[in-house]
């Protein structure tokens, strides 16, 4: 009797444990359907792209959408870099599905619909805001051997309204709902007042709010909206060339990654329940982690240059792996293992596209 008493205890704590879970990862930012192709050198020189960077379309990259479309073998996949890392978190956490939540805005279009079926077959509780004035925004990934350059026309995602969608009660309810939130720098180009929001929350009922400082040009460009968001930041992540870039602008006078991990750790922060946690990753190289008042350092796993297909949406997966532990209560060493586990896996892929399981332990 009482073996079949815990069998029951057990199954009705996996229950509960499945429904406290539900939506309790958030993140909002830009949906975008990511434009993958091998391109040659002479396409990235013809845009002026550099082999490794991520930049917002220009009016003389407009044109290039429709060339990589005629001139190469491009596929389409569902991306954006929060929604990659919401798709993540909940591929390894399998069961249950909408564990994660997502918002963003799209177009009323085909590339709409695309986005949408693409986070139901995720798993993904995308709650899209749509609008007919601009079309679903688009990322040209161009790949040239292990590097990508990427080109994003966020058209729509960038017409993300805080009144319109955020603010809406059904909607507030699923932010309410959450325990971890996760939002990319990106999306400090569309709606800082949508972040801000967010974030206040988190911080103002002990929550976690973290946030991804992105590329180079949010450390500079954004810096502002980036700052004001920073007081509510309780995990900021980051990779070495953004941590360079966010140490210059913020004159942080060193380039060494511990110290402008600590640096980064000890600016100003509201909720002082929960010290700041920097996570800094450096491609092969070590990822740095502040714990406590002291830097601790995490070997990635190892693999060969010949597995590597494509480091695309690395640090997004990265991102999703620590979070699927994070927002399961998991010690931070376990967060960093899942979250290199997760980019081990994609950048055997291309693009941010991953097996049926994971096999994570």
């Amino acid at each position: 009797w009482s073996q079949h008493f815990f069998v029951q205890l057990s199954k009705s704590t996996k229950l509960q444990h499945s429904f406290t879970i539900r939506n309790a990862l958030f993140g909002m930012g830009n949906p975008l359907l990511d434009i993958c192709a091998v391109v040659d050198k002479d396409f990235l020189d013809k845009y002026t792209l550099k082999p490794n960077d991520q930049i917002l379309a220009e009016d003389k990259h407009k044109a290039m959408f429709e060339e990589i479309v005629k001139k190469f073998a491009v596929e389409y996949r569902a991306g954006g870099a929060t929604q990659n890392s919401m798709k993540v978190a909940q591929w390894m956490i399998q069961k249950p599905s909408k564990v994660a939540t997502f918002f963003g805005c799209i177009g009323e279009d085909r590339f709409g619909e695309i986005l949408k079926e693409k986070a139901q077959e995720a798993h993904v509780d995308a709650h899209y805001y749509e609008q007919s004035k601009e079309p679903t925004g688009t990322c040209a990934a161009c790949i040239t051997g292990d590097n990508r350059s990427l080109v994003a026309n966020l058209a729509a995602a960038n017409c993300y309204k805080k009144d319109k969608h955020l603010d809406l009660e059904e909607n507030w309810k699923l932010v309410k709902k959450a325990k971890v939130y996760y939002i990319a720098g990106f999306f400090l180009t569309v709606s800082p007042e949508s972040i801000l929001k967010v974030a206040k929350h988190a911080s103002e009922n002990n929550k976690i709010f973290g946030i991804n400082l992105s590329a180079p040009f949010i450390c500079q460009a954004f810096k502002d909206s980036l700052l004001k968001v920073m007081p509510y930041v309780d995990v900021l992540f980051g990779n070495e060339t953004e941590a360079a870039t966010f140490a210059r602008e913020q004159g942080f006078e060193t380039e060494d990654i511990v110290e402008i991990a600590m640096k980064t750790q000890s600016l100003p922060k509201v909720n002082k329940k929960r010290q700041r946690i920097v996570v800094f990753t450096q491609g092969k190289e070590c990822t740095v982690m502040t714990k406590g008042d002291k830097v601790e350092t995490f070997p990635v796993l190892q693999i060969e240059e010949s597995e590597i297909v494509d480091t695309n949406g690395a640090g997004d997966a990265f991102v999703g792996g620590f979070l699927s532990e994070l927002v399961q209560d998991k010690p931070l060493e376990q967060c960093i293992r899942a979250g290199h586990y997760a980019a081990n896996v994609i950048i055997r892929h291309v693009g941010c596209t991953l097996p049926e399981k994971p096999d994570f332990h």
